[in-house]
């Protein structure tokens, strides 16, 4: 892949925009029935205007065959290498609700989830309780002092809270107590290390409680806690780039890794015409804009194919309102595959699109899976795409004599 160093040193400022639009989990696999993926189930005729003037593609997010957590995902949108850059999901909830993390704190990613009489888990998402529920559940277990190390848990959303252990000499390399599957029961966390033997110690001492709390709490009756990690450091897209960016995300994870990418991140209402309302607010103060729509990846992720096409269908029908703005750049991608059909993360290629003034438009007429195998920009990796958008933008100077 092209180096960040190299990035950096033939980008520069100009006042064109880029605007990434990603619809989580976007790739899809067909209906059994219906014999297509949700994409090409929807009505999208802003999307398939949008692909018939730019250029398409698939993308691989980390590599072929490998399945993408949310992170690596968006990262390697960003350009960066997803695997020489590791950001824990601990961090990106934390710094996501805005919570001021220490030197030294290690922060996990929990979920209320639902076990049965045996301890085996039924539901990872305890049947996604309301935002009401999170935070009562999350004042029960806030506050405990174990060996020191003060516990403080905080609601995100739904069913997702974020734990903080703050103490001293604390290392965040333990293992995760979310199975990440149904009908097992929750993993006791380890250290690989030793030197992050008391932060296992300790978490696991606070699942033992917490499920104790719970246990009359049904159907949020235990957690699981995955991504124990530190803030790092990282360099910004603004050093990289020498852009202006601002970020347009409902969801704490996403709004935490812009902020950590040094993106501004922009206030927003709760649904997907609010978050288009919001940038069309800021357009004029800002070069690049990311924003994120989350119900493609939760509807693929709760099986429901439907309702995953109407927020397809949703999204292109606000998106008439950006594309009145003609911006220099607009990138419609996901940052994974969510197909309804397995239920979750896959490592099936994303389609993306291409639209600028500048582009070499392609023969493709409509955005799908299908359709964008025979796309311009042909199968590629997902960093490349920030030095596509740079170039179409005319931000990138020519490299060599």
């Amino acid at each position: 892949m092209i180096s960040l160093e190299l990035i950096r040193e033939i980008s520069r400022s100009s006042p064109t925009k880029i605007v990434l639009i990603v619809l989580d989990g976007l790739g899809g696999l067909p209906d059994a029935l219906a014999g297509r993926t949700e994409l090409e189930t929807a009505n999208t005729p802003n999307l398939n205007r949008l692909a018939a003037k730019g250029i398409c593609g698939l993308i691989d997010i980390v590599g072929r065959g490998i399945t993408p957590g949310s992170a690596p995902g968006h990262l390697a949108l960003f350009g960066y290498d997803p695997v020489r850059f590791i950001i824990g999901r601990g961090v990106l909830e934390a710094v996501g609700i805005d919570f001021s993390l220490e030197v030294g704190d290690v922060a996990a990613r929990g979920n209320f989830c639902t076990i049965n009489k045996a301890g085996l888990v039924t539901d990872r998402r305890a049947g996604r309780i309301s935002n009401d529920e999170c935070i009562e559940l999350c004042r029960l277990l806030d506050g405990l002092v174990i060996d020191d190390i003060q516990v403080l848990v905080c609601p995100v959303r739904e069913h997702r809270f974020v734990v903080i252990f703050r103490g001293e000499g604390l290392d965040a390399d333990v293992t995760d107590s979310d199975p990440q599957q149904t009908g097992v029961a929750p993993r006791v966390i380890t250290a690989p290390q030793p030197k992050a033997s008391r932060v296992a110690d300790v978490a696991n001492r606070f699942v033992t409680r917490a499920k104790k709390t719970l246990a009359g709490h049904y159907p949020a009756n235990m957690i699981l806690l995955r991504g124990f990690s530190q803030r790092p450091k990282l360099p910004t897209m603004g050093e990289i780039y020498r852009l202006e960016p601002a970020a347009i995300s409902v969801y704490s994870m996403y709004r935490g890794l812009a902020r950590l990418l040094g993106m501004e991140v922009l206030k927003t209402g709760t649904n997907i015409e609010d978050e288009f309302t919001t940038l069309k607010q800021n357009y004029d103060t800002y070069d690049f804009f990311f924003l994120h729509i989350k119900g493609t990846d939760s509807a693929g992720e709760d099986g429901d194919f439907e309702r995953k096409v109407r927020v397809i269908e949703e999204a292109d029908r606000v998106l008439s309102s950006l594309i009145s703005l003609e911006p220099d750049v607009i990138i419609v991608t996901g940052d994974h595959s969510t197909p309804a059909v397995l239920k979750g993360h896959s490592w099936h290629p994303v389609p993306v699109l291409l639209c600028s003034k500048w582009c070499r438009p392609d023969r493709v007429s409509e955005f799908s899976e299908s359709a964008c195998v025979s796309g311009g920009l042909g199968r590629f990796p997902a960093t490349q795409i920030m030095p596509l958008a740079m170039a179409h933008a005319l931000k990138l100077t020519k490299f060599g004599a």
